[in-house]
């Protein structure tokens, strides 16, 4: 298992002289974690992509990490154990708050089966800034689709440690938004996350007055919360 150490390294935190509610003001958006989570086939990245096109086509500036594309590189070297897991979402969730506090939106499209895990993503972040939509979708409904293959492997003993066949997923208790994707269109599922950012404020950058700057988790702290995240 990697553990995260809790010494005293000698390091100390560097704080930033631009404050958040600048570049919110440079950027006209406030910086934002959409955590997409759901089972292998739920529509994760295909609601992410289309998602982050909708918002660069209203000049928002946005990115996503994909959990796919994150293990060519950053994640290259971890499995799909349990712990390899919850280091994938660990990391996934620093770079995820960095970007948000950069003033990006920025979508993240992981399964991140463990609920721990994706609350210390969440605790990464400022108040109100980490917007979990859970894919609401049964494994049935994603077995159907299977667009990768990968549950009929996983049915046949090729690939250990699968969510849904032979891992766990923990559903959220508490999301910001759960979606039906098999119920509901992709253009549906888009506009209502988008609905909720303009609901919520992110597109405008009069309500950054005030937020903390550079880094910081939800204590104004970004070296809080230091340990372990969860999967993809």
């Amino acid at each position: 298992m990697r553990a995260v150490s809790t010494q005293p390294r000698n390091i100390t935190l560097q704080r930033s002289q631009v404050a958040a509610r600048d570049r919110a003001q440079l950027l006209g958006q406030r910086g934002a974690v959409i955590w997409l989570t759901g089972l292998s086939g739920s529509g994760k990245s295909t609601i992410g992509y289309a998602l982050e096109r909708r918002l660069s086509g209203s000049r928002h500036l946005t990115y996503v990490l994909d959990g796919d594309n994150v293990r060519h590189g950053l994640c290259s070297d971890l499995g799909f154990s349990h712990d390899d897991r919850t280091e994938n979402i660990r990391r996934i969730g620093e770079v995820a708050a960095l970007f948000a506090d950069a003033g990006l939106i920025i979508i993240t499209s992981f399964i991140s089966p463990y609920r721990s895990d994706r609350d210390l993503a969440r605790r990464r972040v400022p108040a109100g800034k980490f917007i979990e939509v859970f894919l609401d979708v049964s494994v049935e409904v994603c077995e159907r689709r299977d667009p990768k293959g990968l549950y009929k492997k996983a049915r046949a003993g090729e690939i250990p440690d699968f969510t849904g066949v032979s891992a766990p997923y923990e559903q959220p208790s508490g999301p910001e938004l759960a979606l039906d994707t098999d119920t509901l269109s992709l253009d549906a599922c888009v506009e209502t996350i988008v609905e909720y950012l303009e609901e919520h404020g992110f597109f405008d950058a009069s309500d950054a007055d005030g937020e903390a700057g550079a880094g910081a988790g939800a204590d104004g702290d970004p070296t809080s919360g230091a340990g372990a995240g969860a999967a993809g």
